[in-house]
């Protein structure tokens, strides 16, 4: 006799018991701009009291169980019923995690998360459900149609972990979703890889092409949200902002920590952006997603000259647009508005919708032109303030920043470098003081022997001799990581981030070196041949003068170190080291501004104090710093 293996499925019931033992913590997700808490992960915990290895372990068993949806269902209702009293306080969006195999699953029947909701006081908008890359789709149409309907009910999709999975692109592709959540791995260590911030730029842009937001998870460290924000993600999510939690208690509507790193931004001049923006935004008043077609329709006769309105769920947040061309073909229909007025049928606006790119308002004019030109639509971008509809820039209003950013930068140029001036240098500076993420190495350039030459040659040839080491400067800059700019005259600014000082003090000398022998064919022959020139000094006396060299003073910000000094306090620094490259035989002076943080150490000011050479004459020494600092100040 043959026995058959009866495989005993356990019942609803039993996984219920089961599932007792289930608790979730919660994670937030944050406005990267303000702060503010747009929403909290659902995090499943006590996987291990249920007697299940791992989370993957529980979901895997629910699947080949044919229970995947039933066993979901009660999960949804536990998260839910156990976040429902931080929301009663503050209205933050919860996302919840969908194993995507459950649209595969024998047990998969629509229609039941609206019922849960309405028992719990929920509605559609203050869901998002993530959508994992984790296992790959037997049938991506058919996930597509099954997220139509929860589009269409209201609800948010996110995809998660985007960049790891099987589906990659396609899941976007038929998703369409409302956010884009890029996987902790391109996020770790990205202020040191290349290669990371070439993927999450890409992912950023194509996200906002296709009106979605991003959010970028498992952010760490402070560099890695400096990162995120300079790529231009949208939210942040990850121990830098709070570890996810059981404790409600714990759970806050805002985070000053992220806030305060906002508003340091702002004040540094880094996102000056903004009174730009906000200058040229039009309010179009949007219509609500739950608006029914007649009502539109009934909208647009009475606003002739427009073409479309934006659409936005009871919070504010954008949906897309409906346009005047999407429902032309049931007005003109011959039971067209029967059909609009139908109840089952005029009451979804959401077939009608459009997604368009949607930007923050703190965003830089560049990157507003990027997303926009990517898309090329014909009525520009949705402008959000902390996620939250505020208006939208035209086509024509975009043509116009792209103008004014032109003139601000022609008039911020050194009109015979081209180089950045004295404003985008103390920009520049403000920002590397505040960034603590990096280490910076802030380098500034003096010509040695300059007016003897000048008076000798002329001012014609001098300007030459300034253009040939813009040049070599250039060159130097030519990376994302470094900042070119011309003070004036003869002094020049290198901002170098994520360097080494023994790589930049190499590349100095190098520097250096290149210009001295350029410089010595500016000379005539017997001048170049005996290595000195005879010129009037500053005194009046004709004496030999040397070739024109150049002097560099280098200032270290090393990473993660709190620089507790103004500009002015690091242009005095800098006055010093000028002073000691000089006197050097390399003419390089370099040192970290660590050496001025030691308890008991100051930072000199007006030359009060001598650091670097003790022995020299104090009066001819303050008069040097003296007159560099207004050098510096100008920065």
């Amino acid at each position: 006799m043959i026995w058959e293996k009866v495989v005993v499925t356990p019942t609803d019931e039993e996984w219920a018991a089961r599932l007792e033992n289930i608790d979730y913590a919660f994670q937030p997700i944050v406005n990267i701009h303000t702060g503010n808490t747009f929403g909290f992960e659902a995090l499943l915990r006590c996987h291990a009291d249920a007697g299940f290895s791992s989370v993957d372990a529980l979901f895997d068993t629910a699947y080949e169980d044919g229970l995947l949806h039933h066993v979901d269902l009660m999960l949804r209702e536990k998260a839910l019923k156990k976040f429902a009293a931080f929301r009663s306080t503050y209205p933050a969006k919860l996302f919840y995690n969908l194993d995507n195999r459950m649209f595969d699953a024998m047990d998969y029947a629509p229609g039941s998360t609206m019922t849960l909701l309405d028992s719990l006081g929920y509605t559609q908008d203050d869901i998002c459900f993530e959508i994992s890359e984790k296992h790959k789709f037997h049938d991506n149409s058919d996930v597509a149609k099954i997220l139509d309907i929860y589009h269409s009910q209201g609800f948010k999709i996110a995809v998660d972990d985007c960049g790891t999975g099987f589906s990659g692109l396609q899941l976007l592709y038929y998703t369409e979703p409302d956010y884009i959540k890029i996987d902790r791995f391109f996020i770790q260590n990205m202020e040191n890889d290349p290669k990371k911030r070439l993927v999450v730029s890409t992912i950023v842009n194509f996200a906002h092409f296709m009106g979605s937001l991003v959010l970028a998870e498992g952010v760490e460290t402070r560099a890695e949200y400096a990162q995120c924000k300079a790529i231009g993600c949208d939210m942040i999510q990850g121990y830098f902002i709070q570890r996810p939690t059981r404790n409600l208690g714990e759970l806050k509507p805002r985070y000053s920590h992220i806030r305060e790193l906002a508003r340091k931004d702002r004040r540094s001049g880094r996102f000056k952006d903004r009174s730009l923006i906000a200058n040229e935004i039009k309010y179009l008043k949007p219509v609500s997603a739950d608006t029914d077609m007649i009502t539109v329709v009934d909208l647009f006769r009475k606003e002739e000259d427009v073409t479309f309105f934006p659409v936005v769920n009871q919070y504010d947040e954008p949906v897309g647009i409906i346009r005047e061309s999407a429902f032309k073909e049931y007005i003109f229909s011959k039971f067209g508005r029967q059909l609009l007025e139908n109840p089952s049928f005029g009451k979804d606006l959401t077939r009608f919708v459009a997604k368009i790119p949607i930007a923050d308002i703190h965003s830089s004019v560049e990157k507003l032109i990027e997303t926009y030109t990517h898309f090329n639509n014909n009525e520009g971008l949705i402008m959000v303030d902390d996620m939250r509809y505020v208006g939208l820039l035209s086509t024509k209003a975009l043509l116009k920043l792209i103008n004014e950013k032109n003139l601000t930068q022609a008039r911020n140029q050194n009109p015979l470098s081209k180089l950045p001036g004295n404003t985008m240098i103390h920009e520049y500076f403000s920002e590397a003081l505040a960034d603590m993420g990096h280490t910076y190495h802030l380098a500034y350039f003096d010509f040695d022997n300059f007016k003897p030459y000048n008076d000798q040659y002329g001012f014609r040839n001098g300007d030459r001799l300034i253009l040939m080491f813009a040049d070599l400067l250039k060159k130097a800059g030519m990376s994302e990581n470094r900042f070119v700019g011309h003070v004036g005259g003869d002094d020049f600014f290198i901002g170098i981030k994520g360097s080494t000082r023994d790589e930049v003090e190499k590349e100095m000398r190098k520097l250096a070196l290149n210009f001295k022998k350029n410089a010595e064919s500016f000379y005539d022959k017997e001048s170049m041949e005996n290595g000195y020139i005879v010129a009037k000094g500053r005194d009046g006396v004709m004496r030999r003068m040397p070739l024109i060299t150049v002097s560099v003073a280098v200032l270290e910000l090393p990473a993660r170190v709190t620089r507790q000094c103004t500009i002015e306090d690091a242009g005095n620094i800098i006055a010093m080291l000028k002073k000691e490259a000089k006197h050097s035989a390399t003419g390089i002076a370099s040192t970290s501004i660590v050496d001025f943080l030691k308890p008991g150490r100051q930072i000199p000011h007006n030359g009060a104090e001598t650091i670097f050479n003790p022995n020299a004459d104090p009066a001819a020494y303050l008069e040097t710093v003296q007159t560099f600092i207004p050098d510096i100040s100008n920065l």
